[in-house]
């Protein structure tokens, strides 16, 4: 593996936890939001991520990077609360929230934030090995 799969495998992952972040700071943005439809009410969203394995012309693997396969909608069920006075209710009196865990999306964001910084870690680790590796020949 090469320093240049190093800084491409880092590189994909910030980009990955930086898709994560933003999905995840949306869910919280949204947590209060209230809808008088059930289609019309946010549904919380998570990022899929894949690994894309990089095979050498040997067997030997080179790294793996990692890709964002998409935007998924959470499938839990959303909250329906009976509030008859508020402007947004359905003829039944009834509200929708979005189903978001606001516990559950910062515990996602803080492990996406420490995973984003181990990554940007990792690059500034590379680059310095660069500068290192370039003036190895160069008289001291």
């Amino acid at each position: 593996m090469s320093l240049f799969d190093v800084m491409s495998i880092s590189a994909t992952g910030m980009h990955a936890e930086s898709v994560r972040l933003n999905t995840t700071a949306s869910n919280i943005a949204n947590a209060n939001s209230v809808s008088s439809s059930e289609n019309e009410t946010y549904r919380a969203r998570h990022a899929v991520f894949a690994a894309e394995l990089n095979r050498a012309s040997s067997e030997l693997s080179k790294g793996s990077e990692v890709k964002v396969m998409g935007i998924v909608e959470s499938d839990r069920p959303l909250q329906v609360e009976y509030a008859p006075h508020n402007p947004l209710a359905d003829d039944n009196g009834y509200i929708y929230k979005p189903n978001v865990n606001i516990v559950e999306e910062m515990a996602d964001m803080m492990s996406a934030s420490k995973a984003y910084e181990t990554n940007v870690q990792v690059a500034d680790t590379t680059k310095r090995i660069f500068r290192r590796v370039l003036t190895l020949g160069q008289g001291q």
